[in-house]
């Protein structure tokens, strides 16, 4: 159960690299702006809103990665998958109640198993 708990934590970790790659390097892409549904226009004005957001899930990703490789490894897991929960239910709130699916919930599956397995 461990290893499983572990695994999800990382695929959390990845999951928020990919946001800050998306956030802070393709958010004027087609790409970019196929994800987030945002114009051209609106891509070009909030870009380095969005790259700073995407700093934000880069230290995420950054805290989940050290709680797979230190010692207060289960702490760790612990803080940065909460934060990971409350963001993903503030986005959701605030910007698409979808998020909640997309980066709450797996912070939220991965923190029960590193409460129940670490």
């Amino acid at each position: 159960m461990k290893s499983i708990a572990l695994g999800l934590v990382a695929l959390v970790a990845l999951e928020h690299v990919w946001f800050m790659i998306l956030e802070m390097f393709l958010w004027r892409t087609e790409r970019g702006m196929k994800t987030f549904g945002t114009t051209r226009e609106y891509a070009e004005a909030s870009a380095t809103l969005a790259a700073n957001q995407g700093l934000y899930n880069g230290f995420l990703a950054a805290g989940l990665v050290w709680s797979l490789v230190s010692a207060n490894g289960h702490d760790l897991a612990i803080f940065f998958l909460a934060c990971v929960i409350v963001a993903g239910l503030y986005g959701a709130a605030t910007v698409k109640p979808v998020i909640a699916l997309i980066q709450a919930l797996p912070a939220a599956v991965a923190l029960a198993l590193v409460l129940m397995a670490w």
